[in-house]
């Protein structure tokens, strides 16, 4: 057992010399010193060994462990020394090729989406004019995305509307769950549950069961307003998207207006405006009509109104809704909507 000793203490004191990575110091320091290593097997063997053997391995077993031990200490320290004159080398020759008197290279720093900028700035600018922003729920039922806004069933104009339907149970009174087509769901709701005078404006996602191309998508960012007062006319309605034309696209883009149907409103119109790049003569991106159409809007209709139990006799009220996509795209003459959802940054940077 003792050549055995003295022939582990010398393969130990050779291997460790040849050892250069911490990774192999520490597979060294648990084959030699570790809880389960050979030195510590025969420590632990000493017992069936003569009294007087037992002394003199045990001396001689605990003083190579202790050697080793330092042999180990002086290595790990030795590595450290090294690894820490090996980066000051690469610090060295990386200042040795470059001006350190330079400034530092800018860390980059995100921006809002563009969507999110067009949302702010046009929230912005209804709440100047004294609209309250209102949110409402995403999956809705069909009651407020259709009956409440004077489309019941049999409705035509319900058979455009390409919609998610959502695999739940109705509710009690029938009603069935879907993602809403238009955030005008929201003004539905708003006019069952808040007292005239209501000045709102309601914005969010909204779902359409179509095809993707350069103007649809399955999912888009919508805008309604809604305002409900005593006396209000088709004129306060007129004045208030005059005016959000001209502080978005600026006091020179021409706006008109034509008739136009849409269910819950009644007379219904929709408004123009003088596209950006041909400005009214025609052109590919107006498809020669000199004007691009900005939003659908009109005077709301007595029956939506019962429907909150707003009585039509006494108050009037006016509605508009818009795609929010559609607005930077006509102000910047952006041609397709997908821009805005593959995350290209050479497009998203420019905004």
């Amino acid at each position: 057992m003792q050549e055995q000793l003295e022939q582990l203490a010398e393969n130990a004191r050779r291997e460790l010399e040849a050892i250069d990575s911490a990774t192999d110091m520490e597979s060294w320091r648990v084959r030699y010193l570790g809880r389960k290593s050979d030195l510590t097997g025969i420590l632990r063997g000493l017992a069936g060994l003569p009294m007087e053997e037992r002394k003199a391995i045990g001396a001689r077993a605990n003083e190579i462990k202790s050697v080793l031990g330092e042999h180990f200490a002086r290595k790990t320290e030795a590595l450290k020394q090294e690894a820490s004159r090996a980066s000051l080398r690469v610090d060295d020759t990386l200042l040795a090729r470059g001006d350190v008197t330079l400034p530092g290279r800018p860390v980059p720093t995100g921006r809002l989406h563009p969507l999110t900028q067009t949302l702010n700035e046009v929230c912005d600018i209804f709440v100047a004019m004294g609209f309250d922003m209102v949110e409402g729920p995403e999956a809705e039922w069909d009651y407020y995305n259709f009956e409440a806004l004077n489309i019941p069933a049999e409705h035509p104009s319900r058979d455009d509307m390409s919609t998610f339907w959502v695999d739940s149970p109705a509710s009690d009174r029938g009603w069935k769950p879907l993602l809403r087509t238009h955030t005008t769901s929201v003004s539905a709701r708003i006019a069952e549950e808040m007292e005239p005078p209501i000045r709102t404006i309601q914005m969010g996602k909204v779902y359409r069961y179509e095809a993707s191309d350069a103007t649809h998508g399955t999912m888009f960012y919508q805008l309604d307003g809604l305002a409900v007062d005593r006396g209000i006319t088709m004129a306060d309605l007129k004045g208030t998207l005059y005016e959000f034309s001209r502080r978005y696209f600026g006091e020179d883009r021409r706006v008109r207006f034509r008739c136009d149907f849409f269910p819950f409103v009644e007379p219904g119109v929709e408004m123009a405006i003088e596209c950006a790049v041909c400005h009214g003569k025609g052109c590919r991106f107006c498809r020669n009509e000199g004007w691009l159409e900005i939003l659908g809007a009109g005077m709301t209709h007595p029956r939506v109104l019962e429907r909150g139990s707003i009585d039509p006799d006494v108050y009037t009220s006016f509605a508009f809704g818009m795609g929010l996509e559609r607005l930077p795209m006509l102000r910047y003459g952006i041609d397709d909507i997908r821009l805005f959802y593959n995350n290209d940054l050479r497009f998203l940077r420019q905004f």
